[in-house]
């Protein structure tokens, strides 16, 4: 299959390789964050709580971020130009890491570059999917990209770590901030999608029950990873596991969330989004059990690991297009903005900083609550997803 020469918006030709490669360098930044931003702030001296608070801090600013710069890109029509503008900022703004020690001054630093470099990916996404009308199926092939830059990131730095300690991480971060910038610049803008509201506002859509339960069930899922992003690095490193092999276990849950990608496109249409979606969260309280269990069986973490082609892959291939499905025409960039805020933004902050509460206490067994939530997530998915309450939106 020729990637350039399909179809995208109006019959133009889709900018396969150039969408791409944003996904590449956000996801690549992600690969150097996630995994070792925690080890990376112990190493500087920080406890538990603070690890936590910190992280918390970075993720609560994808709760107003992508909100205030939905409005603004759908109120000017440019996404891109918000998204480049973000992701110049995230840029300059995270290079004051390197001065910052103390640890109001390094609260102060995620705060700011999170707050730009989180407003980039929700209008991308948007602007990704006019370029994909009438194809939105075809999504995951593109977002498969980020997470080859993922893979690539936490296995070159989780080798040049255990080399070199975690004092050059914030020098490879900033390297990558500055491809995702140069590639901002090369993404093309999209026109607006041939699809138009069908008369329902943004209000409108967001107080139907189905789609207040379908944001809390997705919310939830995140709660249940605030755990994993923030100390599930420390978790294995605590029990013996070397900064290679916490790459290479990272690296391998998003192999399989690339194998899920390559296949949504078939999935999607043949299974349908409640189906999947119900799976992806109950196997994501699976997981969350094993990583509590079975921590010292390297093989069993690493089967944990593979069901983040569900909990991550299934779960927000589904999510995404179920958000584009819910708001159309003007209100899209302000669902795909919320979707992120209440997610990624309030989920994964709120379940970092409980986690960095419980985890000097219990330790591993903090998973175990991650599993429960992952599984009401499953059940409050179920519902809201039901055809009965499909039918009123």
């Amino acid at each position: 299959m020729g990637v350039t020469a399909s179809h995208g918006a109006a019959g133009t030709a889709l900018p396969y390789w150039r969408l791409s490669g944003f996904y590449f360098f956000f996801f690549a930044a992600l690969g150097a964050l996630m995994p070792y931003w925690g080890p990376y702030l112990r190493a500087e001296g920080f406890s538990s709580a603070e690890i936590g608070q910190l992280l918390a801090i970075l993720h609560a600013t994808k709760i107003v971020a992508p909100n205030i710069w939905g409005a603004l890109a759908d109120r000017i029509g440019r996404r891109m130009a918000v998204v480049r503008a973000a992701s110049l900022v995230a840029f300059l703004a995270f290079s004051a890491i390197l001065l910052a020690e103390a640890f109001g001054a390094v609260a102060l630093v995620m705060a700011l570059f999170g707050f730009f470099w989180n407003a980039a990916l929700p209008q991308y996404e948007a602007n990704t999917f006019n370029h994909l009308d009438g194809q939105e199926h075809r999504y995951s092939r593109i977002r498969l990209w980020g997470s080859v830059g993922f893979i690539v990131s936490v296995m070159g730095l989780g080798e040049l770590l255990d080399r070199t300690g975690f004092g050059t991480l914030p020098y490879m971060v900033l390297l990558i901030f500055g491809g995702l910038a140069a590639s901002s610049l090369i993404a093309p803008e999209a026109g607006r999608a041939r699809r138009h509201a069908d008369g329902r506002g943004f209000w409108a859509t967001l107080r139907q029950p189905a789609v207040i339960g379908f944001f809390l069930a997705c919310f939830l899922n995140q709660v249940g990873h605030g755990p994993f992003y923030s100390f599930f690095s420390i978790y294995l490193e605590d029990h013996g596991y070397s900064g290679g092999l916490i790459g290479a276990l990272w690296a391998w849950g998003v192999l399989a969330e690339i194998g899920v990608f390559l296949l949504m496109h078939r999935l999607l249409p043949r299974f349908g989004a409640r189906n999947l979606l119900v799976l992806a969260l109950a196997l994501g309280g699976v997981r969350w059990l094993m990583v509590a269990a079975w921590v010292d069986a390297a093989w069993l973490v690493a089967v944990s690991q593979t069901f983040h082609a569900a909990s991550f892959g299934v779960y927000h291939a589904v999510a995404i297009d179920t958000v584009n499905r819910f708001f159309t025409g003007p209100a899209q960039g302000r669902g795909q903005a919320l979707y992120s805020s209440l997610t990624f933004g309030a989920g994964v902050a709120t379940g970092s900083l409980l986690a960095g509460q419980a985890w000097d206490r219990f330790g591993g067994d903090t998973f175990l609550a991650a599993s429960a939530v992952a599984f009401l997530a499953a059940g409050l998915a179920a519902w809201s997803l039901s055809s009965a309450r499909l039918q009123r939106i």
